[in-house]
């Protein structure tokens, strides 16, 4: 299935969820999630099946001064 990530399209097998994703991707933290704009807590992230066409952000932390 089609998925964008950080509006990147990304093909994922079906049902899979946003642990499989961010594993994928080797995502590293800290990070934070959102799914159709809509923030998902870290505990929710091996629970969550994605869909086709998702929207998928994977925002880190900005540090500066």
């Amino acid at each position: 299935m089609r998925v964008l990530v950080n509006q990147n399209p990304r093909e994922l097998a079906p049902a899979s969820k946003v642990s499989d994703l961010l594993a994928l991707i080797d995502a590293k933290p800290p990070y934070a999630v959102a799914v159709n704009l809509q923030f998902l807590p870290k505990s929710q992230h091996a629970d969550y099946v994605l869909q086709e066409n998702d929207a998928v952000e994977i925002i880190s932390p900005v540090t500066g001064g």
